[in-house]
This record gives structure tokens, sequence and C-alpha cells, in this order.
């Protein structure tokens, strides 16, 4: 004990037990949140809620935060909504209320709001958490980036964290994005390839929250935990089939919109259902906590699915749909929607584990109950002498044997993990997971629940708290890569194209709907068990259809006239629009459109929305024809209307948009303010020679275009671009383009609709040049090409 050797040793031990001590201790780094889009119904719902939870995990543990809410709302209008938000937000019930309150105190002064719309603005951003993190004497770790915003918002986003926001050498960054990840393969490729220019892979996390749903989340640690039991029976020989369902009892009314571009298959079926197909059909790798190999398993999971067609899938919709997109959209008595809200789907692995097994996919609105679940059949060879009321409960070996992962609702109404007694008694863990009581009645899949052995979480929590957890810690096996996004288009875009004409089975809805929607399989083809539908209301089919009728080309006022019925009238105009986009883009770099305002152009504002997606909308400036002297979230302006059924669905940069400036230094449309002529400056700068590509115009019952009125001489000559008019109308003052700008135009188009103009198209057919008295009639661009667009009723009364 005396050797002085032994001593130098024991003080090089303590020395380094200190130094241990003391480095863990030290704060491992800030890391700061950025929610964009703080303001919207996400963040309301789950985002805020999500943050908090957590800020309650990780508080405490090294790490320091701050959390940014940001949005274009104004600075102090936007920290009012959050601090609402923030003061709902709740604590789990394990958590005594006076430490909820305290640590809801703390959140609240670790949250502040900031306006983000340039790349100032960013960069303001950036500086603030720079200095926030010095003055704490702290080390940046990272930073989060959590776009709660339309995918149309994404590029702009991404180009201002890119170049302003990015934390310093040595902290990560992180960015999460919400689906809709595109609408087919090539635009969920050209949305991949504009974010891969700003981002790396590794930085983005894209959420399908349903892999943030406990029972979803236990599918493969399951099968991990599991294997010794599983590793006979997962496979083709044990195997009859596996089934993917999400039922829903409410219907898209408020949401037809987004409804109308996606429909069931892409809400779905194209995200949810196959990544959760993915999970059970996947080779286990040998280490699952492993998110590469997790994630390249899945991959080999998709490149095994064989391809779909047709016959693949059966798809319904509930008959009120129609109706209420006829409502929301504005659309004509005469429109049906092709758009399903049920879809059946049969998918095939073509691999030596699942060659011949049957996975069904199945999704719906307006079912007869709200429920989700995974439910592996296995086949069963039994056959029991003994008739079913004597056979012992979870003994008999000719009870049906499954495995369940029970996603939520329904009549057990949490999260579960069911497993037939006849099977094998399951292994899950017992710090997350605790064997449900029995609940007499109850009755799953024709079985009561005491046949199962049946687990439930021990603390049920939210999707996106969980997958907010995974972003901190940087799990990206609970996420989207860009390679399995692409895989999981190429696999879903081919059935999609060719069930676009496809009209779909009506169904009531709910529990009326009865066995309408039931279908079976032979081979690889889906098809309802009812031959026979019997006509629940008129359909598409029981009256001529716009598509019956071909389009009426002929002459009015010596220009090319286009006449249909409105849809497909509308459809022509959005196509003809397209093209000349196109052709404008590869002439010139870029396409200069002007839009009127009014009824008539919503429509087709939807259909450019909804069914044009080659759109050269990157390259496209958007100008207002006409704009009302109000203010422009008014819901009678003209900007208001474009960006409600417009603007929103598309991704047009923010600097390609330019709204008439009718409200200048908190007054419409003021002489002094010069509104007008800042107008026709910002086109003249903008726009070669002041020739708009093309200008889309209505006409109204007294011959007026744009915001030029009979009697009025303002705007019909001169030399004027931008002119502030009069009408007899509310709201009374208007800001239009002249007559001799419109004129300029390389191609004008006039879009007229509807019994009522049937008068004045009668009238304006038989005028000559003479717009004092009627304004249209002076529309002739100078060398460019007039084209009139009428349907029947205006054409023909």
């Amino acid at each position: 004990m005396k050797h002085p050797g032994f001593w130098k040793m024991l003080t090089v031990a303590v020395c380094m037990v200190l130094l241990g001590c003391l480095q863990a201790q030290e704060p491992q780094g800030h890391v700061s949140i950025i929610l964009l889009g703080a303001t919207g119904d996400l963040a309301k719902k789950y985002l805020w809620q999500g943050l908090f939870q957590l800020y309650l995990d990780e508080a405490g543990k090294g790490h320091s935060f701050s959390f940014h809410g940001a949005a274009l709302t104004t600075t102090k209008q936007g920290q009012e909504f959050m601090d609402k938000f923030l003061e709902s937000l709740s604590c789990p019930k394990d958590v005594a209320p006076g430490r909820c309150a305290e640590l809801k105190d703390q959140f609240q002064r670790l949250s502040q709001y900031h306006q983000l719309k340039t790349s100032e603005d960013y960069l303001a951003l950036s500086k603030d958490i720079e200095a926030l993190v010095q003055q704490e004497g702290l080390r940046e770790a990272g930073r989060v980036f959590y776009f709660s915003v339309p995918p149309f918002a994404y590029a702009d986003i991404a180009r201002n964290i890119n170049s302003s926001c990015r934390p310093g050498p040595g902290a990560w960054l992180r960015v999460v994005l919400e689906k809709p990840f595109g609408h087919d393969h090539l635009s969920a490729q050209q949305l991949a390839t504009e974010l891969g220019s700003f981002f790396q892979e590794e930085e983005m996390y894209r959420v399908d929250h349903y892999l943030g749903k406990q029972a979803v989340a236990q599918i493969l640690p399951f099968r991990d935990q599991n294997r010794k039991a599983l590793d006979g029976l997962w496979n083709r020989h044990h195997v009859e089939r596996v089934e993917i369902v999400l039922k829903e009892t409410v219907d898209a009314e408020g949401r037809t919109s987004f409804y109308e571009e996606y429909g069931v298959i892409r809400d779905v079926l194209q995200n949810h259902l196959t990544e959760i197909l993915t999970l059970v059909a996947m080779e286990l790798p040998h280490n699952v906590s492993s998110s590469e190999a997790v994630l390249q398993h899945k991959l080999q999971a998709f490149q095994a699915l064989r391809g779909l067609w047709k016959g693949s899938a059966i798809v319904g919709q509930y008959q009120v749909y129609t109706e209420q997109v006829r409502r929301e959209l504005n659309k004509p008595p005469s429109f049906h929607s092709l758009t399903p809200t049920f879809a059946g789907i049969l998918v095939h692995v073509d691999n030596l584990r699942w060659e011949g097994i049957p996975f069904i996919l199945m999704s719906g609105k307006a079912l007869d109950e709200r429920v989700g679940y995974v439910r592996i059949l296995f086949k069963n060879q039994a056959c029991c002498a003994q008739s079913e009321k004597h056979w012992a409960a979870g003994q008999s070996q000719c009870l049906p044997q499954q495995v369940v992962f029970y996603i939520g609702h329904g009549e057990l109404g949490s999260p579960a993990v069911l497993v037939s007694r006849n099977l094998f008694r399951p292994s899950l863990p017992s710090q997350s997971w605790q064997e449900l009581e029995g609940q007499p009645g109850l009755r799953l899949f024709g079985r009561a629940l005491s046949d199962y052995y049946a687990y439930r979480p021990t603390r049920e929590q939210d999707a996106y708290s969980i997958l907010i957890s995974h972003i901190f810690h940087g799990r990206k096996d609970s996420f989207i890569t860009t390679e399995n996004l692409l895989a999981s288009w190429a696999f879903w875009t081919p059935l999609l194209d060719s069930l676009a004409h496809e009209v779909p089975r009506l169904y009531p809805g709910g529990a009326e709907n009865g066995h309408l929607l039931d279908f079976e399989f032979s081979g690889s083809q889906l098809a309802f068990s009812q031959r026979q539908l019997e006509q629940l209301i008129p359909g598409p089919g029981s009256a001529p259809m716009p598509s019956d009728f071909q389009v009426l080309r002929a002459t009015y006022r010596e220009s090319p006239l286009v006449s249909a019925w409105p849809e497909e009238l509308i459809t022509k105009l959005a196509s003809d629009i397209e093209a000349t986009a196109v052709q404008a883009v590869r002439r010139f770099g870029q396409f200069h459109l002007a839009l009127s305002g009014g009824s008539s152009p919503i429509v087709l504002f939807q259909q450019l929305a909804t069914g044009h997606y080659g759109f050269p909308w990157a390259h496209t400036h958007l100008w207002l024809v006409d704009e009302r002297c109000v203010p422009l979230w008014d819901p009678e302006s003209n900007f208001q209307g474009l960006q409600t059924h417009l603007l929103q669905h598309i991704r047009v940069p923010h600097y390609n948009v330019h709204p008439m400036p009718v409200h200048l230094h908190q007054r419409l449309c003021a002489e002094e303010d010069q509104g007008a002529q800042a107008y026709a400056e910002e086109i003249s700068a903008l726009v070669t020679n002041g020739s708009f590509d093309l200008v889309l115009l209505g006409m109204g019952t007294d011959g007026h275009t744009a915001s030029l009125f009979p009697q009025s001489p303002t705007g019909l000559d001169g030399e004027q671009l931008v002119v502030l008019t009069k009408s007899p109308s509310r709201p009374h003052h208007r800001m239009s383009l002249s007559l001799p700008l419109i004129n300029r135009a390389r191609k004008v188009a006039v879009l007229v609709m509807g019994r009522l103009k049937r008068e004045i198209t009668m009238l304006v057919s038989r005028v000559g040049h003479e717009p004092k008295k009627w304004p249209i009639s002076g529309v002739l661009p100078t060398s460019g090409q007039l084209v009139w667009y009428m349907d029947y009723d205006a054409f023909l009364g």
C-alpha cells in the first residue's frame, strides 16, 4: 500500500472520474426549433403540443431549447395566435397540476413568434438565434425547421433557409416536410430535385404521421422480439392474406378542393397504407435499431411489389360528394365528379416469402365505422369434431389464427396488439405495453376479446409527439426517404392514370351501404361482390355527359369561337392556356398571364390548380387585369379569389405574383398615391414591350370588360397603361388595365358563360367597333390573336 506507483495511479483515476463528472454536467448544446406555419390548423391541433411534449421529455437532460413560431402573419397578430395555442397545452396525467403550470410557463418563455417573408427575415432569425446562444454562453447543437405549410411554398422557404438560416459549422440541420409529396411520380421527382438542391438527404425528414401511431410503430419491434415464434409462420406457406384497413365515418365536406385534387388513393393508400405494407412485407434486418438497415429493407420491399393494373382496384364514391363539390367549388349543375372516396386495392409481393399471398388495402370516407387496423390472417388446416359451442376459448385449433395491429378507434377505442391465443403468447416490452383487461361482450373480427392475447400501450401518445421525438434524436427510420418516396409513386402512378376516367360505384354512406362495397378477388383481379348495382340516384351515366358532345368551333365577330358545355369548355380553355404557357417558356423563358376577376374564372382557376401538373408555374408571372378598390384580404378582392382558388394550390414563386396596388398608405385607390402608375411601371419593367403572353377577359351583361364600363371614356384610349375607373355597381372604385394595353397582348381569351349572357352575346355579335357603348367591342389585339370561349347557354341560349 506504501508503493509510490499505487498512489500515482489512484490520483490519476480520481482525476479521470472527476473530469468525467464535469463533462457529464456540461450542456450538450442549444437546439432551436422553428415551426413554419405556426398559426395553422396542424400546428394548433398537434404540433405545439408535440413540441411541448418534447420539452417535457428532454428538459434537464443536457440540451437547452428555444422554440420559434413563424408564418406570414404580422408579428403582433402571430404572437397573439401563438399565446392562445400555448395557453391550451396540456401535460400527461402523471404530472401534478402545479408542476404542469410551471413547465408551461417555462415553455412559453422559451417560445416567440417571427414573421418570415423575405430573405432578410430569415437572416434576422439566424442572428437572433446566434445572439441567444452567445448570450447564454452555449454551443449550438442544431436547428429543426418544421414545414407546416403547403408544398408550393417549400422551394422559397428552402432557398431562404439554405442561403440565410443554416446553423454554423459543427451544428446539424433537420428539415421536416409534411405530405402531400407530389401528385404522381413526375411531380414528386420534380419536388425532390428542387429540395435536393438546397438540402442533403440526411437533413430531410418527410412525415407520414401513421408511422408515429403506436400500433404501427410496434410492427417491426414485435416481429423482432417474437422472431422465434414468427420465423416459421411469416410467409406464404402459413399466411392466408394481409388486410390493411383505414375506415372513416366522416365525408369530405369542407375539404372537397383538396379531395378533388388527390382522392382517396393519393390521400391515404399511396402513403399511410403502403408504408404499413412495407413494414409487414419487408425482410427483417438483423438489427432493427439501425435506421439505415430498416430503410434499405423497406426499399427492397417496394422493389418486389408487382405492378398494379386497372383490375387491381375497385373504387366508389358516396352519393352526395358531387353535390358537395358543386356547392363548394362553384361547379355547374351538369358537373359530375369521378374522384373516388372509397378504394380497395389488391397487391402482390413477388418474392419467395410472399409469392401468391394477397395484400388487401382498403380505405374510404362515409363508411359504417371509424377504425384502422393491420390484420395478418393465418391459414388453418385444423378440423374439429366438436361444435363451436364446446370449443375452449384460446385453445381450440379451429379458432381463427391472426395477429392484429389495431391502430385505433373502432370497438376497442385505443391502439392494441392482438394475437390469437391458439397461435402463440407474444413478447412485448413490459415498460411500454401492458395486457388489456377483459371487456365482456366485446368482439373483434368475429371473436371475443378473451380469444386473444391483447396488449395496449401503458401510456397513449399522439403520433406527432412520437415523431417529433424521433426527429430530435435523428431517427430516420420513421420517415420517408427520397428513394422510398419515388419507389412508392412509381408503383402507384400507372394505376392512378388508368383510373382517371373510371366511373366510381355510388354508395349512400354509413350503415346504409350494406353489402354494396363488399368485394372479392381471384388471382390478380378484384371485383365488387354485388354485380348488379342498384341505381341509388341518377348517376353520371343517366344523362349525356359533356364529353358526349364535341367542342364546336366557329367564328364570332370575325375571330375564332370555341363553344361547348361548361365543363368541356373550361377543360379546353385550361389546356389552351397551358399550351400557350409551355410555348412561351420554351421561346422566352417566362410566361406573363393577366387574369380577370369575377365568378366565371373561378372554375378555370380550380381546373388549372387540380388538373394541370405539367404547367410551368415556376416560370409564370401572374398579373391582374382589374381589381376592386378593397383591401387584398377582402372577400370581394379579385386577388383574394385568385389566392383561394389557384395560388394556394400551386407552386409559383411569390415574387412572380403581381397584385394591383389598390391599398397604399392605408388608403384605397387614392389618386395621389399613384398606384395605377406604379403598376404600369412594374409592367413596363418586367413585360417586354408591355405585351402579355395571354390576357383572360370576361364580358358583363352591359358589355363591359375588365373594369372598363360603357359611357365612361377612362381607359378606352390614350397613353395610360393602367387606369382608375368607376363601376355602376359596388364597390364603385376599380383599377384596370387600359384597352390599349390589353390590345398589345399576344393572345386575348374572352370567357363568357351562363344563360344571362345570351342577350349581350347576340347584341355584341351585331355591333361594330364602338368601345364607348360596349367596351368589349374595342378588344382587338393589334398584332396578337383574339379567341372567344362561350358555353352553349351563352352562345345558343
